[in-house]
């Protein structure tokens, strides 16, 4: 399955809980922010009794064996996060790093990727620059982890996210990175074998720096995939197998809903332009295989995510891990009052624009949310923990809501007495019967719109695995679809869904897709194989709030 080695990681950074988790804390004794976040966690269900049974929803915990990756006695903290948000130490930011943590964290945050984008500024100064506010925020905001990082421009390709365990090399990790492997800092940006093999340099140097200990760990992730049609399958499945020898698997995935999602609302009240800024069409660096369709978003997500038996899909075919996110890639947020203080110091100079103020208006024209505000990826951690949560998502343990549509999820693939799950890989003699549990904590308390949110339906999307592929740029996944739907008919608590896989013989990976059932349309493949997927988006018209979506990452089932 090429799924690595497991590291476990013994950090000195924090290891108790954030005070909002830990139930020895008395209610009286949190901050209003902890509170709010408490309050949160109870009824997702996600605190108390679910946490120490070994089940992050607090029903059906002993019905399973316990996982060999599970911290023995207790499941697994649900941590809600964000790997792409911007500063005004980005040439188009605005914010400073402690407003977007304080923001992060009031928006039910616990871990946040300050990324700038990566260029020849940022690579001179600002990569310096920015540490001494991330390590204030850290100091500040105790129950919120704050990684350093930077958006790649990935050579010959589009961008990506690239973060690193915090330590005393962060900054010179860094600034190496990208000085040496920067596509725009390279001037190489062009679709040419020269500027990929440069990309894969780039992943293999942070590689090197893991296992040098220079730094704990180092992650990348790729940011808005399908926008520009640049990023080749190829590319993708390149920068997935780069560094497998190793032993420390650098790009383990994808976003699989962009940010900008407020850019879509329409012009009298919003920006009116495309949902994540996808309102682009093929240039000249665009792999010529990908249909205009692409170019879109679908339900808020990537057409790579968002098409059942398409790109992602593929991937997980070759049972070979890649995973999604939802990021917020806030710059200037949906009617926020802050403009750029004047007069604006000069960014080439300084490596950053200066501190936001008050502008007097409340401005329509952005298409931001706040880190955590509309989008959130949920890592499965060991703890609380930098390591803990680096290593949830190289496992693939993440799921990924818009509005706050579900409050919780927790996904079980059991058979012959044992289970895995997201990420995970159950190994079962051939023809064992395989069943799938999902517990969803129905949203439970109204989203940053001001409504509850009501799922009305969890889709089981299956898939064969087929192996290897012969031609990398492959992009479909002819053995994948909707297996199942089922319809939610509550509004409040936990639901149970129980789908049975029969006898499995081939390998085969499910994951699971839920909607508020708003907008619909039959998937690209066809009605056999979604009949209901996502809409493609209105440009000019799509209110995100009204379209939303959960997606969880993949479980296999190897039978032997």
């Amino acid at each position: 399955m090429g799924h690595g080695h497991h590291h476990h990681h013994h950090g000195h950074e924090g290891a108790g809980l954030p005070a909002a988790f830990d139930t020895s804390v008395p209610d009286e004794a949190l901050t209003p922010d902890q509170q709010s976040r408490r309050s949160m966690l109870r009824r997702a269900g996600l605190l108390g009794a679910g946490l120490a049974a070994g089940n992050v929803l607090a029903q059906g915990a002993t019905a399973f064996a316990r996982t060999p990756e599970a911290p023995r006695g207790k499941g697994f903290l649900w941590l809600a996060g964000d790997h792409h948000i911007h500063t005004q130490y980005s040439n188009d930011g605005k914010y400073r790093v402690a407003d977007q943590v304080r923001q992060g964290a009031r928006h039910g945050l616990d871990w946040m990727v300050i990324t700038d984008h990566g260029n020849e500024t940022h690579a001179r100064i600002g990569v310096e620059k920015v540490n001494p506010d991330i390590r204030e925020a850290r100091a500040a905001y105790k129950d919120t982890l704050v990684f350093q990082g930077l958006e790649w421009n990935i050579p010959a390709a589009e961008h990506g996210t690239v973060f690193v365990h915090p330590g005393r090399n962060e900054v010179a990790v860094l600034k190496q990175f990208e000085t040496s492997y920067d596509g725009g800092v390279r001037k190489a940006t062009d679709s040419t074998p020269a500027n990929e093999a440069l990309a894969i340099a780039g992943l293999n140097f942070l590689a090197e720096q893991v296992r040098r200990r220079k730094v704990e760990d180092a992650l990348m992730l790729a940011n808005h995939p399908a926008r520009k049609g640049i990023d080749s399958p190829h590319e993708i499945r390149n920068w997935r197998d780069a560094t497998t020898g190793t032993g420390r698997r650098i790009a383990v995935g994808m976003e699989g809903a962009p940010g900008h999602q407020a850019a879509g609302i329409e012009k009298s009240t919003g920006m009116g332009r495309a949902r994540g800024l996808y309102d682009g069409s093929p240039g000249a660096n665009s792999f010529p295989g990908y249909p205009l369709e692409s170019y879109r978003t679908w339900g808020g997500f990537d057409w790579m995510t968002a098409t059942v038996g398409g790109l992602w899909d593929s991937l997980l075919a070759e049972g070979k891990p890649w995973w999604i996110t939802a990021n917020s890639d806030s710059h200037h947020v949906y009617a926020d009052t802050a403009v750029r203080g004047g007069p604006d110091g000069d960014y080439l100079a300084n490596g950053r624009h200066t501190d936001p103020v008050y502008g007097g208006g409340i401005d329509l024209t952005e298409g931001d949310y706040w880190p955590g505000q509309y989008s959130r990826t949920h890592v499965g951690a060991a703890g609380f923990s930098y390591a803990a949560v680096m290593d949830g998502i190289r496992a693939g343990r993440v799921w990924v809501d818009h509005g706050q549509l579900v409050g919780g999820l927790d996904v079980r693939l059991s058979g012959g007495g044992r289970w895995a799950t997201l990420g995970g890989t159950l190994h079962v003699r051939r023809g064992t019967k395989v069943t799938l549990t999902v517990d969803v904590a129905l949203a439970g308390e109204p989203n940053w719109a001001g409504f509850v949110p009501r799922l009305a339906r969890v889709d089981v999307i299956q898939g064969d695995v087929t192996g290897e592929v012969s031609d990398r740029d492959a992009f479909t996944a002819p053995g994948t679809r909707v297996a199942a739907s089922y319809e939610v008919g509550r509004s409040a608590g936990t639901v149970r869904i129980t789908h049975e896989l029969g006898a499995v013989d081939c390998p085969l990976y499910v994951r699971l897709r839920g909607t508020d059932g708003n907008r619909s349309a039959t998937g690209l493949m066809g009605a056999a194989v979604d009949p209901a997927g996502p809409a493609i988006d209105v440009v000019g018209d799509a209110d995100p709030w009204r379209d939303l979506w959960f997606y969880s990452n993949p479980v296999w089932v190897l039978p032997s």
